[in-house]
């Protein structure tokens, strides 16, 4: 449904997005995630025909976006992160308005906006203004406007933005009933972790422009063993414990008073990373065992520095 190979897209100087490749198929649910500034925004939006590519080619559903982009707009639908819903206007005629838009025939659009308002559960809501919605009322009426076309693909910028944990649950669910109920395609963009390991097949990591992981949650975090285990103590500068190097060892991350180890059979080599600390001289505060997450392998992909956040997105 979504085949786009080596999308490049520069601002002047800036090189926003570099040779980025992904692919997804019917029914699939694909997560785009990337520290501010990595590219995902410029990504969507070439993805949504918003941006033409500077080299590379994009097809939705067989359609080429740079060549035909109205066939690609007739079959996809957006949610952006900021809302945009007018407050003046009523659920109800925010649905009707994109209707009309979209050149529904006026029994269609009653049909469609009863169907889609049932859906998000905001029927008896649908009369009153948008300017009186809480945020999770407005992020569920932009996801019906956009299924009010019956898109192949779907497209969500930051889809639970600011939500709290029940309306994220909520919207969690409509987007799995789409892809398990309509068959639908949807790519999102999240910096939400947990987001993409509930919700996603597949897994692209951003960074700098370029597609730098990419693969199954599951996948992604099996790179990091089966155990995280992290020791708080007094470490001397630069300090690299004496089994670095073991085949065991996945990672190995070192912070003021923090160090991290990714390892293979978790339990088994508690008593052998202990006894090299004491060795070392080290004096453990305080030791603890996880499961790595994707959380996890997105900070280890991309770093720990904080990014600008008026690069280019």
């Amino acid at each position: 449904m979504i085949d786009a190979r080596n999308l490049t897209k520069s601002f002047g100087t800036v090189a926003a997005v570099h040779d980025v490749s992904l692919s997804v198929g019917p029914a699939q649910i694909y997560a785009l995630l990337g520290p501010n500034g990595a590219g995902k925004s410029t990504t969507i939006n070439m993805l949504t025909t918003l941006l033409t590519p500077d080299s590379g080619t994009l097809h939705i559903n067989g359609h080429d976006s740079v060549r035909n982009p109205d066939a690609v707009r007739r079959i996809i639908g957006v949610t952006f992160q900021d809302l945009v819903l007018d407050r003046d206007l009523t659920g109800r005629e925010c649905l009707e308005y994109a209707g009309r838009l979209y050149n529904l025939d006026a029994p269609l659009r009653r049909q469609r906006m009863s169907d889609v308002l049932e859906l998000v559960e905001l029927g008896s809501a649908a009369d009153r203004l948008t300017g009186t919605y809480s945020g999770g009322m407005k992020r569920r009426l932009e996801l019906a406007r956009c299924l009010m076309m019956e898109p192949m693909v779907l497209f969500l910028d930051e889809p639970t933005q600011g939500l709290d944990p029940q309306h994220r649950a909520q919207i969690w669910q409509y987007i799995k009933d789409l892809r398990s109920q309509n068959g639908m395609t949807v790519l999102l963009t999240t910096h939400a972790m947990d987001e993409a390991e509930e919700l996603a097949d597949t897994v692209g990591i951003i960074d700098n422009g370029a597609m730098v992981q990419e693969g199954t949650p599951e996948a992604l975090i099996r790179t990091l063993g089966s155990a995280y285990i992290r020791i708080n103590a007094t470490f001397p500068d630069a300090y690299i414990p004496g089994f670095g190097g073991a085949e065991w060892v996945t990672m190995i991350d070192t912070q003021p008073g923090v160090l991290t180890i990714g390892v293979l059979h978790g339990a088994r080599q508690m008593t052998t990373i202990i006894e090299h600390l004491t060795r070392d001289g080290i004096d453990i505060v305080d030791i603890s065992m996880t499961r790595p997450s994707l959380g996890d392998v997105f900070l280890q992909v991309t770093g720990r520095a904080l990014r600008d956040e008026g690069a280019v997105r």
